[in-house]
């Protein structure tokens, strides 16, 4: 026997999500939460080995209470939403699966339900496909990231300039002046001068413009 609990703040949604489930003979519905925090207080009383969880609710939404509800239970997330970046970050907090509204069949959420306690994963291919675009996207970013931090390591070491002096000059390079390097970096607008002086010595430059054209056109920030 699979104990579900149902959360959605829609009581129609979660009629008619009970009314399919006690249809199966594998299955009991132990209750039912409207918010995040009554789901966090019905998970903790019925230990249920699945929780169909909406995303958008009042009070807290089902991302802000994902991590407490796994610890309970098994969570299938159960919404409307199918943007890439909330389906991503539910997967990454401890979801075992998802679907998406309008995209699946009462007989697909009984086998994503039956799959997930069992200890399986479950993407409607909606979900999987919009997963796939943000695990794509971040490893992207991570790519363009890991390059940018290889170029600013080669450019360093290319012209000896120190931590410090990169964290200066990378600030002069963004538009602030002495007085915001001093202010953002805990320093003396004296130092951050001292600093910039070596900067332009490096470089082989004699101002601070010349240091930030320099710098960006030998690709640095």
């Amino acid at each position: 026997m699979i104990n579900v609990l149902i959360v959605d703040d829609n009581p129609i949604v979660r009629a008619a999500l009970d009314g399919f489930l006690r249809t199966s003979a594998d299955v009991n519905v132990v209750g039912h939460a409207g918010d995040g925090h009554e789901a966090v207080v019905a998970a903790r009383r019925y230990q249920p080995d699945v929780i169909l969880l909406d995303h958008r609710m009042p009070v807290a939404d089902g991302l802000s209470v994902i991590g407490t509800l796994t610890r309970y239970s098994s969570v299938l997330v159960l919404t409307s939403d199918a943007d890439p970046a909330l389906i991503s970050d539910m997967l990454r907090r401890g979801a075992r699966g998802y679907l998406v509204h309008g995209a699946f069949d009462p007989p697909e959420l009984l086998r994503a339900v039956t799959a997930v306690a069992g200890g399986q994963g479950w993407l409607s291919p909606v979900a999987a496909s919009a997963a796939a675009t943000a695990l794509r996207e971040q490893a992207a970013l991570q790519r363009a990231e890991d390059e940018r931090l290889r170029r600013e390591r080669a450019l360093r070491a290319r012209y000896g300039l120190t931590d410090r002096e990169q964290e200066v000059l990378d600030l002069v390079c963004l538009g602030l002046s002495n007085a915001s390097v001093a202010h953002r970096l805990g320093l003396t607008e004296k130092t951050v001068k001292n600093h910039l002086n070596h900067v332009f010595t490096k470089l082989r430059v004699r101002n601070r413009t010349e240091a930030v054209v320099r710098w960006t056109g030998l690709g640095g920030p």
